[in-house]
């Protein structure tokens, strides 16, 4: 079983930035990828970032591109959301998620295994 704990949510302002962390623990702990989601209140759970462990290959969803970065320390087994210029409709709570087989997509919140408790991101106008 794999554990993952989120921290770096808070309450920022429009145009500001927050890093938000994983770290994943678990008795053998053998991901190949790491990845970010988000939901706010009313609507479904988004993808937002992933991550390749092993090769370091990312992909966002549009709306993030160029402003948000997702990266690895794989020393620490944890993953990184680097969140810059960050809007009003970016406030959700995040979830970091693992899984330790590839897909061949992995926008679906089923196509990953283990989940973080999530850390609430509010960005204020």
């Amino acid at each position: 079983q794999v554990q993952l704990v989120e921290s770096g949510g808070g309450l920022v302002q429009a145009g500001g930035s927050l890093r938000l962390s994983c770290v994943a623990s678990g008795r053998s702990f053998s991901s190949v990828a790491m990845g970010w989601f988000r939901q706010a209140p009313g609507k479904e759970r988004e993808f937002v970032a992933r991550i390749y462990l092993s090769s370091g290959n990312t992909y966002y969803r549009d709306s993030v591109k160029g402003r948000f970065t997702i990266s690895r320390d794989n020393a620490k087994n944890t993953v990184y959301l680097q969140m810059n210029y960050l809007k009003p409709e970016d406030t959700a709570a995040y979830y970091c998620c693992a899984a330790d087989t590839f897909q061949a997509s992995f926008v679906s919140p089923s196509r990953w295994p283990y989940w973080g408790q999530g850390t609430q991101v509010t960005v204020s106008s």
